[in-house]
Parts: C-alpha cells; sequence; structure tokens
C-alpha cells in the first residue's frame, strides 16, 4: 500500500467515524426542526435574561411563541377545509393565553410538547413498523444473470423469465425460478412462516423471497420481478405502511366533547377567581396529543403484531372491524379445506367407459384455472391418460368448461350446468365431504367423476377459537353442489351454509346479513368480489397476490386458517388498547385541569406535567406491538 493510500484510508476512517452523530443530528434537526428552533429560541432567550435584558427575552421569545400558534391556526383552517375538527385549537389558545399573561416559558413548554408529541408519534411510529419495514428493505433490487459462462449484475425489473440467474450464499432469491442446482437449502420463513430450512433439488420451483442456505446456487427465472411471488407481498406491504389508520377519524370525534370541556373549565376558573392567568393554567393541561397519539401509535403497533404472525393489514382502521365483527363468513375449496381435491370414484353413465370418461374430462379440464381441474387433470395422467388437444376451449367462470376435443363436445363442470347441454343428468349420491364433477360429450350425459376436498386438520379448532372471541355466528359460502357444502359443514359444525353460488350470489348474500361487521374468508379469483364487498375481507394469499389478495383488507402470506382467529383476536386487543390508551389521556388530562382550577398549579409546572401525561399516553398505546402475554 502507498503512503497516499494510507493517509486516504485514515482520512475515510476519520470520516467515519465522527460522519454518524453528524447525520444523526443532521436528521433530527431537518425532520423535527420545531423542536430544535424552540430549543434555540428558549437558549437565546435564557441568555438575555442572564445579561440583563428580560424585556428583550419577553419579546423574542412570546414573538417566536405566537408566530408558532399562527401556524397551528393556519394548519387546524386547513383541516376544517378538508372536512376534519382538529384540536389544534386548545394548543393555539395555551400558546396565546400564556404569552398575553407573561408566561412565555410556558408558552415554549406547549410548544415544545406538541411538536415533542408529533415527534415521539412519528418514532414510535417508526418502531412499530419493524416488521413491515424489513420486508421493504430485504426487497431485491438487483440480479446476477449467467450469460456465456459470463455473470452480470443487472436490476432486477430487466430478467426475464428463461434468464439463468446465480444467487449467492446468504442472499435473497429476486425472482421466481426453477432450480438448475442438484440441490439447494433455503429459508422460506419470510414467504410461508416456516422455520427450518427447505431442501430443493434440480427442477423445484423456488421462490423470489427466500434466503439462500450456504452454497451459491443457479437458477432459471420463471416470472418477471413484478410477477414473484415477494415483490407482490412487498406490495402489499407498502400499500399497508402509507395506509392512513381509520382509528385517527374514530379520534377526533373525541375532539368536539373535549375541546368544549376544556374551554368550558378553562372559563369557569377564570371567571370565579377574576384572573386570566387561571384561564391560561387551566389550558396548558388540555393539549390534545393524547388523542393525536394514542390511536395511531395502537394501530400500527397492531399492524406489526399482525405482520409478525404472518399477516398483513392493509390499514390500520381495519382493527376497528376486526374487534367488532359478529359474523365470519368463509369460502369452502382452499380455505376451509385442503384445496387439493382427490378423484376417488369414476362413475361413467351407461354407453361410456371409465377410460373416456376421465379421458375426455382431462382433456378439457386442461384449459380451466379451477382447483378441481388440476385433480382430473393429475388423476388421467396417473392412470397413463393423456389428454388431448382442443381445437377450442371456453371456460364458464365458477361453473365449468366446454371444449371440442377429437370432433366431439365436451363440457365439464356443476350438474344445473351440465344439465343445460344434457337433460338426461341427475345428480350422484355423495357421501360426506364429497364433490361431483359431471360430464356431458356430444350433448349426452357421460357420468360423473367423484372427488373428496378433506376439511383443513385445523379448521375445527380455528372455529372454535372464533366462537371464543365473542363471533357468533359462522356460515359457509360456496359455488359447490348443496350435497358438499351439507357435508363440510355438518362435518365442521357450522349451521348455516349457501351452496351453488355464483360470484355475483356471494356479493348479494354478504350485503344482505344483518350481524355486522361481516368478515369474509376466501382464496380464489371468484372470491375478489365478495372480499371486497365484505366489512373485512381476508384472503388466503400465501400461494401469491391473486385478484383476491388484491380485493381483500387482510392477506395471510402462510397458508394457515389458524391465523384468521389470530388476526381476529390481535383486533380485539388493538382497539382495546387504543381505547384505553385515548381514555387514560383524557382522564389524566381532565383530573390534572380540575386540579389547576383553583390555583395550586402553575403554568409553567403544568405545562410539565402535561408532556408526563404525553410519555405516559405513548407507553401504554406501544403495548399494541407486543400484544397480550
Amino acid at each position: 500500500m502507498s503512503v497516499d493510500s494510507a493517509v486516504q484510508g485514515d482520512v475515510i476512517r476519520d470520516r467515519s467515524s465522527t460522519s454518524p452523530r453528524a447525520s444523526v443530528l443532521k436528521r433530527f434537526v431537518s425532520r423535527y426542526w420545531v423542536i430544535a428552533l424552540t430549543i434555540l429560541v428558549a437558549g437565546v432567550g435564557g441568555a438575555l435574561v442572564i445579561t440583563g435584558h428580560a424585556s428583550a427575552a419577553v419579546w423574542v421569545t412570546g414573538g417566536y411563541a405566537l408566530l408558532v400558534a399562527f401556524g397551528y391556526l393556519i394548519r387546524m383552517v386547513r383541516e376544517l377545509l378538508n372536512g376534519r375538527f382538529g384540536i389544534d385549537i386548545l394548543a393555539v389558545m395555551a400558546i396565546v393565553s400564556t404569552v398575553l399573561v407573561g408566561e412565555a416559558v410556558a408558552a415554549l413548554i406547549v410548544i415544545l410538547m406538541m411538536s415533542g408529541g408529533e415527534a415521539l408519534e412519528d418514532y414510535a411510529n417508526r418502531r412499530a413498523r419493524h416488521e413491515l419495514d424489513a420486508l421493504l428493505q430485504r426487497d431485491p433490487r438487483t440480479a446476477h444473470r449467467s450469460q456465456e459462462g459470463q455473470v452480470e449484475d443487472v436490476a432486477v425489473d430487466i430478467v426475464r423469465p428463461g434468464d439463468r440467474l446465480v444467487v449467492r450464499p446468504a442472499e435473497v432469491l429476486p425472482v421466481d425460478g426453477t432450480l438448475l442446482s442438484p440441490e439447494a437449502s433455503l429459508d422460506q420463513s419470510p414467504i410461508t412462516g416456516e422455520s427450518v430450512p427447505v431442501e430443493k433439488g434440480t427442477g423445484d420451483p423456488v421462490l423470489s423471497g427466500s434466503i439462500n442456505g450456504p452454497r451459491a446456487i443457479e437458477i432459471q427465472a420463471s416470472a418477471k420481478a413484478v410477477d414473484s411471488q415477494y415483490q407482490q407481498i412487498v406490495a402489499l406491504v407498502a400499500g399497508a405502511a402509507k395506509s392512513r389508520p381509520r382509528v385517527v377519524r374514530l379520534a377526533d370525534r373525541y375532539a368536539v366533547p373535549f375541546t368544549i370541556f376544556s374551554v368550558a373549565l378553562a372559563c369557569v376558573a377564570w371567571l370565579v377567581s377574576q384572573q386570566p392567568l387561571r384561564f391560561a393554567e387551566v389550558l396548558v393541561l388540555a393539549t390534545p396529543c393524547p388523542l393525536l397519539i394514542a390511536a395511531p401509535v395502537a394501530f400500527i403497533g397492531g399492524m406489526s403484531r399482525a405482520a409478525r404472525s404472518g399477516v398483513i393489514v392493509r390499514n390500520g382502521g381495519v382493527f376497528e372491524q376486526l374487534a367488532r365483527a359478529r359474523t365470519v363468513v368463509f369460502d369452502k375449496t382452499g380455505t376451509l379445506t385442503e384445496g387439493r381435491p382427490q378423484l376417488c370414484e369414476l362413475r361413467p353413465a351407461p354407453g361410456f367407459t371409465s377410460e373416456e370418461l376421465l379421458s375426455m374430462a382431462a382433456s378439457a379440464e386442461q384449459y380451466s384455472s379451477h382447483v378441481l381441474a388440476a385433480s382430473v387433470v393429475t388423476a388421467a395422467k396417473e392412470r397413463g391418460l393423456v389428454p388431448a388437444a382442443a381445437l377450442s376451449a371456453e371456460e364458464h367462470a365458477t361453473d365449468g368448461v366446454t371444449a371440442t376435443v377429437a370432433g366431439s363436445g365436451v363440457a365439464v363442470g356443476k350438474l344445473r350446468f351440465i344439465q343445460a347441454l344434457a337433460p338426461d343428468a341427475s345428480p350422484e349420491p355423495l357421501r360426506a365431504g364429497e364433490l361431483a364433477i359431471y360430464v356431458a360429450i356430444d350433448a349426452e350425459y357421460a357420468g360423473a367423476l367423484i372427488a373428496r376436498d378433506a376439511p383443513r386438520p385445523n379448521a375445527p379448532s380455528t372455529l372454535k377459537r372464533l366462537r371464543e372471541v365473542g363471533i357468533g355466528g359462522l356460515e359457509l359460502l360456496t359455488g359447490d353442489a348443496t350435497e358438499t357444502a351439507a357435508g363440510i359443514a355438518a362435518e365442521l359444525g357450522i349451521e348455516r351454509f349457501t351452496a351453488e353460488c355464483r360470484p355475483s350470489d356471494k356479493v348479494q348474500h354478504v350485503a344482505n346479513i344483518a350481524e355486522r361487521p361481516v368478515i369474509m374468508v376466501g382464496d380464489g379469483i371468484n372470491d375478489a368480489p365478495v372480499l371486497a364487498r365484505a366489512d373485512v375481507g381476508i384472503a388466503m394469499g400465501a400461494k401469491g397476490a391473486t385478484a383476491a389478495s388484491e380485493s381483500a383488507d387482510v392477506v395471510l402470506l402462510v397458508d394457515d386458517l389458524a391465523r384468521v382467529a389470530t388476526v381476529v383476536q390481535i383486533g380485539r386487543d388493538t382497539l382495546r388498547i387504543a381505547l384505553q390508551s385515548i381514555w387514560a389521556g383524557i382522564v389524566a388530562s381532565a383530573v390534572l385541569m380540575v386540579i389547576a382550577t383553583f390555583g395550586v398549579i402553575p403554568a409553567t409546572v403544568g405545562a410539565l406535567l402535561q408532556e408526563g401525561v404525553d410519555l405516559a399516553t405513548i407507553v401504554a398505546a406501544l403495548r399494541a406491538v407486543r400484544g397480550r402475554r
């Protein structure tokens, strides 16, 4: 190393040792400039007093306080023009009154209290969003693309399906893909919640957002970054982090009575004592920080707690609906059940063989996106039957699919759909949990495929937990046949169910439920409209951001039905903590104001006491991050 290099290295080290402090101070001053300026003015005022210029100190501090009050007044007017009654009026009145009665120090403390409360809120929000921000910070920005033996770093946005990518040890997989290396050990906990690394082999699909193990691997991209699993989750997280919690509007509703009470009490104290100072002494204890801070801190804390459980809540206002929910409606396939139906019996109609029935059905179903279609195609391949290519195919949402295969018209789907084409079709007898897939060939009933989609193992315990937290109504809403829905409902102890529903039927049914708020839980594309219509839509989004995830208020990143009960419990805990924090702050302020009416709390002391109330309110609201023990 040369001398110049050594000197340059020393300079860099010296800069790095001092720059963090300077950087922190710079960020603090730029972000919380009102606090910094108030402290500076207080210092100038103190210096003027010490040097014998007390009158100048009063003019400097008082003038500054009035300028800040004018700024709060402008903000208050803007809020009123936007239809919101802000409670900055209390701060404005407290600052102006203390300046007019000669308590400029108290006015500065009120300013520090308001600006410091907002700064503490900002800090608390950043701390509470730690789990949400962790996903955003890990969002892969670059990929190592391999071409003709050369590896180059490229922006993840330009990666296309088919590109070969190298993923180094401990790196995040940038896009969804297929493993090309012989083996890999991947940590999928950020995506699926699995705590144990997952072993993969050549040809296995791999998810973006997974963390590679100790060995470098090579994958082939199967999707662009914007269409990959992790980026879809990041998009949901970003939307959740930016959303304004609805509870802030709830807190604003407390502003009117709190303002009226505070001003009335201050006026009474002034009239009884005949001292304008008493008015200021009461109002400095009425600053509205508990209302401004407690609710948003508690709700963002709840969002953070939910994220740790593998649940993304789009905005804090959802917690209020979760906490007060009275009905939960479930889709069946993929929600209450495993979503992987297994073909268990073939029932060909007279004149058709089992092989012909299954082969023609699979040839048509290979063009359908329904989960049942995949089970039919899989069953055919397991029996050595290769689905034939169709000349044409059309999927009929929630009903079935029609196709032209080997010169024949094939229809596969629900009974009523097939009966419209083959009137001789009749319902098949089914056992609990079974479902029938009906088939028509050239407008003639060809038979039925019987499948069973077993309930999730934790479905009974989840329903029990929902009842325990206060959900009175549990319903099953599905597009499946009545016999299938009845079997699953009976097996799980659900008394109310509605079957053979189209997406529009589901929307209408949820809209007509009287016991509200209503939570709807679903996973498929056909559930998107009803998830959007429900008071709270919960999407089983572990397999990717589908239309259901986009329409939902809550997205489960882990394919675990029990998280539905978990997020309802988090909602109840969070709302309880938010309201407790709001009322604790209001009561503490009210008690101090009443005491101040007797003239025993000087304005400066009162301002300091209110700062303590604010700190206690924030600490109380932050309990929502941890939840109940």
